[in-house]
């Protein structure tokens, strides 16, 4: 007669509803797990006889140390970069270890948690697009990990590292209107980043602030990319009565908008103003060098991960509960000048 084998792990999880991280967490002591799903997974321990393996929770051990970063295909690479680099500077400050998992276009929030189950981390940064999306939002927070959102439109309680996007927007628009410019577009950014939104908001309350009229044909869809900047500079410029200044979503936008006016010969600043946002490195290595919001993404990556660390310290459950306000800049540099006045387009 076979002797029964010991219960796994997993069979521990079945039994409770949990995943086998949860239960790991709680057959090492650790405490950012809820009482409620501790009492669950210690009554399944008990029913099972469930006796932890040692090497499994030295294992266990060092998954605690593992970090997510989940990116979706909408991100741009500078973007993405610029959170890469911030963060695995301060994790490695902290002893961890970031990983970086791709979110499918058409995954669900419940494809998402199991793609980061099975990554077996213990702490997931959130950057846009996927922190604007509530079902994901929900689903993170009923699992027993910490995470933190990078620029979300709305906090939900928890973690999030951000700036002012509808300030920083207002602020490059008064510094337009401020050179002299009337006749200003605005390049929108991917609609499923909120952030697009909000810096269209700062966009238009700056106009209507000094009185001047949004117009409709002044305001183009884009969606952060460079070629729907090709696209949104090319429509903008081909109007009637283009306008003298062009303030593009994101940086690689603006350089595509710089591109058309070159090809179309009209000379920046001289004819055509054009600012971007976020200063990524293509801000300072096109020609002419691009005025725009210097949006810190490393610095916020950097945020965000000192946040996840803290809160594992500290034992959170799926959140703690902080704040990371950083400071915008505007940085002017050589793509911006007063309209020539005595020019069809001033």
């Amino acid at each position: 007669m076979n002797e029964r084998k010991p219960p796994t792990i997993r069979e521990v999880a079945a039994r409770a509803g949990v995943s086998v991280m949860t239960v790991s967490r709680v057959a090492n002591k650790q405490s950012w797990v809820s009482p409620q799903t501790r009492a669950r997974v210690e009554q399944a321990i008990a029913e099972l006889n469930y006796a932890p393996n040692v090497s499994a929770r030295a294992l266990a051990g060092g998954d605690d140390r593992r970090v997510a970063l989940l990116y979706r295909n909408t991100t741009t690479s500078a973007y993405l970069g610029e959170l890469l680099l911030g963060g695995l500077d301060e994790a490695a400050k902290h002893h961890l270890h970031l990983v970086v998992e791709q979110c499918e276009t058409g995954a669900t929030a419940d494809d998402i948690i199991a793609q980061i189950l099975q990554a077996r981390v213990s702490g997931v940064i959130v950057p846009p697009p996927l922190c604007d999306w509530d079902e994901l939002a929900q689903a993170l927070t009923r699992q027993d990990i910490p995470w933190v959102a990078i620029a979300p439109d709305e906090s939900h309680g928890m973690m999030v590292v951000a700036i002012d996007d509808r300030q920083a927007a207002s602020e490059m628009t008064r510094h337009l209107i401020d050179l002299g410019h009337r006749r200003i577009a605005f390049i929108q950014g991917n609609p499923q980043h909120r952030s697009s939104a909000r810096r269209l908001e700062g966009f238009r309350a700056a106009m209507t602030a000094q009185g001047l009229a949004v117009e409709k044909d002044y305001i183009v869809e884009g969606d952060f990319s460079y070629r729907s900047g090709l696209e949104a500079a090319s429509h903008l410029l081909s109007l009637e009565t283009p306008p003298t200044a062009i303030f593009a979503c994101n940086d690689d936008m603006a350089a595509a908008t710089i591109t058309i006016a070159h090809q179309r010969q009209i000379s920046v600043p001289a004819d055509l103003t054009v600012c971007g946002f976020d200063d990524t490195p293509l801000a300072a290595a096109i020609w002419p060098t691009l005025t725009t919001i210097r949006q810190p993404i490393r610095d916020m990556s950097r945020a965000a991960m000192t946040l996840l660390a803290e809160a594992m310290k500290r034992g959170d459950e799926m959140n703690g509960r902080g704040l990371a306000r950083l400071d915008y800049s505007l940085v002017r540099r050589q793509s911006d000048a007063v309209p020539r006045l005595n020019h069809r387009r001033a």
